[in-house]
C-alpha cells in the first residue's frame, strides 16, 4: 500500500500526518513572523537610501553606503538573540525542544519566549482539525495553506500592526485558484467575495475618515477581507465580519479595563479577522445554516 493511499483509506493516519507537519511548518512560521517585517524595514531603509543617492548625485556628503549583508528567511541561520549561539537541529524540534530545554538558550540560560512553542501547537492542532474535518483533498490542502497564512498574519498584526502584501495578495490569488475548481465554493462567489470583501472595509475606513478625520483601519484589513472572500465566497462576508467584530470588542474592552489599556493605543484589527476567517471556514455553512432556521421560527 502507497502512502496516499494509506493517507486516503485511513482518517487517522491523515490526521496525525497534517498535525505533524503543522507542527513543522509552525516552526518556520515563527522565523517569518520575526523576520518578514525587519525583511520589509531593510527594503525600504535601502530604497530612502537609493532614493537620497540618486538625489545627491555627486555631492560627497551623501556617500554610497556598503551592500549590507544577506537577511531573508533562510539566511543567517537561526541564532539566540543574546549570545549569538547557533541553533542546532535537535534544537529546533517543534514544542519538544521547548521542553527538553526548558525554555531557555543551552548557549547562555536566556529564556526563550513561549511563543515559539504556541505558534507551533496552534499550528499543528489546527492542521490536525482541519484533516479531520476536511478529510484527504484539495479541501484539506487549501485549509492547510489558509490557516498557515492567517496564523503568520496574526502575530505579524500583533507585533507590528502590519498585514504584509507578500502575504495577503498571494493568500487572495491562491483561494481564487483554488476555487477555479470549486474546493471551497464556486468561482463566481469566490471573486465577488474577492471583490465585496475589499469594499466592504474599504468603504468603512473612508466613512470613519470622513466622520472623525482619523484612520479607523489600515489597507491591509481591506486586503485580508478579500482574501477570506476569495477564500469562502461572498455568502461567508457577513458572519465572518460579525465574528470578527464581537472578538474585537470582547478583547478591547477587556484590555481597557482590565489591563488599562489606553483608548487612544490603536489595537490591530487583522488577527479577528483572522479568528473570524477560521471560525467561518470549519462552522460558517452550519453556523448561517443555524441563523436562517432561527429567523424562519414563528
Amino acid at each position: 500500500m502507497s502512502l496516499i493511499d494509506l493517507l486516503q483509506t485511513v482518517p487517522a493516519a491523515f490526521v496525525v500526518m497534517c498535525l505533524i507537519l503543522g507542527l513543522m511548518v509552525g516552526s518556520f512560521l515563527n522565523v517569518v513572523i520575526h523576520r518578514l517585517p525587519k525583511m520589509m524595514e531593510r527594503g525600504w531603509q535601502q530604497q530612502c537610501a537609493e532614493l537620497l543617492q540618486n538625489n545627491a548625485g555627486d555631492n560627497p556628503s551623501h556617500p554610497a553606503g556598503e551592500p549590507a549583508p544577506p537577511y531573508n528567511l533562510m539566511v543567517p541561520g537561526s541564532a539566540c538573540p543574546h549570545c549569538n549561539h547557533a541553533i542546532s537541529a535537535w534544537e529546533n524540534i517543534p514544542i519538544i525542544s521547548y521542553l527538553l530545554l526548558r525554555g531557555k538558550c543551552r548557549g547562555c540560560g536566556a529564556a526563550i519566549s513561549p511563543r515559539y512553542p504556541i505558534i507551533e501547537a496552534i499550528s499543528g492542532m489546527l492542521c490536525g482539525f482541519a484533516a479531520w474535518h476536511f478529510g484527504f483533498g484539495l479541501a484539506a490542502a487549501g485549509a492547510l495553506l489558509l490557516i498557515w497564512a492567517l496564523l503568520a498574519l496574526t502575530a505579524i498584526d500583533f507585533d507590528t500592526q502590519l498585514l504584509p502584501d507578500d502575504i495577503t495578495l498571494p493568500l487572495l490569488w491562491t483561494g481564487l485558484l483554488f476555487n477555479l475548481f470549486g474546493v471551497l465554493t464556486d468561482l463566481p462567489s469566490a471573486v465577488m467575495g474577492a471583490i465585496v470583501g475589499y469594499l466592504a472595509l474599504w468603504s468603512v475606513y473612508w466613512l470613519f475618515k470622513l466622520t472623525t478625520g482619523k484612520e479607523g483601519m489600515g489597507y491591509g484589513d481591506f486586503k485580508l477581507l478579500a482574501a477570506l472572500g476569495a477564500w469562502m465566497g461572498w455568502q461567508m462576508l457577513p458572519l465572518i465580519i460579525l465574528l470578527s467584530s464581537l472578538v474585537g470588542a470582547v478583547v478591547g474592552i477587556t484590555l481597557i479595563v482590565a489591563l488599562k489599556h489606553g483608548r487612544n493605543i490603536p489595537i490591530p484589527f487583522g488577527p479577528y479577522l483572522a479568528g473570524g476567517g477560521v471560525i467561518a471556514l470549519f462552522w460558517g455553512q452550519t453556523l448561517t445554516q443555524g441563523y436562517l432556521q432561527l429567523l424562519a421560527m414563528p
